[in-house]
């Protein structure tokens, strides 16, 4: 006698109780299929205590398992959940829904696309390597000559605070990808790569603060900014990534 097997039910998603439904317009891509880029809408149950990662992860297990985004942390320190939550660069671990619900019986909807700038993979993924580029073409890290200390690097504390703002960065690329500059030409090397050229510029350890000047002097440097303010909104560390890059032009000017 064969045996048959029972067909699998999928199990309706779940509604917490207290939950407010929220429609939230993803906009998808992929190379798999021939629909191009569309939106796609869901409804979903959300809780003040929910952050907006929380409303993806409900959508992919439970509606939609090929919605496809990137996140790690779940804790605004490791910065792959970066992209455009209601036209806004934001990572999604960072927006908490309780600041987003409705009061009384109006709805809400929430839109979510990928940073701009950057070519799309799928859904809300990006290719990350063209910033990655640009922030090693600064040459990132501590330069020095002559012999290592036997133990740490001495620096006063006056020192260290004189670039302790640009530490802060986790390259999330969210004022990168909000800078005009940079979507309309993505050769310009970005506020991400100026604001981690400031950390070591501005080290007293450091000695490679001529050649990284030279770096960013070049057509597609710090001279394109345009001092739209863009990335220090975006900044979800709140770094002050404007004026960083000003220090840097006038590190330029007056350093020559």
């Amino acid at each position: 006698m064969t045996a048959v097997a029972e067909p699998i039910t999928q199990k309706p998603a779940p509604v917490p109780e207290g939950s407010v439904m929220v429609t939230v317009k993803v906009a998808r891509f992929s190379t798999e299929n021939d629909k191009g880029a569309y939106w796609d809408s869901f409804q979903v149950p959300v809780l003040p205590t929910d952050r907006f990662l929380n409303v993806l992860i409900y959508i992919k297990s439970y509606l939609d398992g090929t919605l496809t985004f990137r996140r790690s942390c779940a804790h605004g320190v490791c910065g792959s959940d970066a992209m455009r939550i209601n036209g806004v660069n934001r990572l999604a671990c960072k927006v908490l829904m309780k600041d987003l619900l409705p009061k009384g019986d109006k709805t809400l909807t929430m839109s979510v696309e990928p940073i701009r700038g950057l070519p799309v993979e799928k859904d809300l993924i990006v290719d990350m390597e063209p910033f990655f580029d640009a922030f090693r073409a600064v040459k990132p890290y501590l330069m020095t000559s002559g012999n290592e200390p036997t133990r740490e690097r001495i620096q006063s504390q006056a020192d260290r605070a004189r670039f302790d703002d640009t530490t802060k960065c986790i390259l999330c690329a969210c004022c990168t990808t909000s800078c005009p500059v940079y979507w309309s030409d993505g050769s310009y090397f970005g506020p991400a790569a100026i604001v981690n050229a400031h950390r070591f510029i501005f080290d007293s350890r450091d000695e490679g603060a001529r050649e990284r000047l030279d770096i960013l002097n070049d057509v597609e440097g710090v001279w394109r900014c345009r001092t739209t303010f863009n990335c220090t909104d975006a900044c979800p560390r709140g770094i002050e990534v404007t004026k960083a890059i000003q220090e840097v032009k006038r590190a330029l000017l007056f350093t020559r």
